[in-house]
């Protein structure tokens, strides 16, 4: 079992940056690769971001591409993602998911664990 746990959220203005964290713990050799979703009040989860884990192969969706990073420390079982430039749209839930799959997916029911969620409020 694969144990994932966000940090990092906050308020933050327009223009700004912030850093999620996402622990893992477990049955962390399992990782084929990780994501990003985030989901705002009244709409569905939405794909942000994910890496392979061993590859380092990155994919964005194009509402974050040039404004985001992904990235992952193997030894430490992180992962990361820098929000740079931070505009109010982007305010949601953010949650980072796993799958034992070698692959990048963009839909959230291809991935196997769940974090809690961590609130990301951007304001005008």
């Amino acid at each position: 079992q694969v144990q994932l746990a966000e940090s990092g959220g906050g308020l933050v203005q327009a223009g700004g940056s912030l850093r999620l964290s996402c622990a893992a713990s477990g049955r962390t050799l399992s990782h084929g690769a990780m994501a990003w979703f985030r989901q705002s009040p009244g709409k569905g989860r939405e794909f942000v971001s994910a890496i392979t884990w061993l590859g380092g192969r990155v994919y964005y969706a194009d509402s974050v591409k040039g404004r985001f990073t992904i990235s992952k420390d193997n030894f430490k079982n992180t992962l990361t993602l820098q929000m740079n430039s931070l505009k109010p749209e982007d305010t949601a839930i953010y949650y980072c998911a796993s799958t034992p799959a070698r692959a990048i997916f963009t839909t959230e029911n291809k991935y196997d664990h769940w974090g809690q969620g961590t609130q990301v409020t951007v304001s005008s």
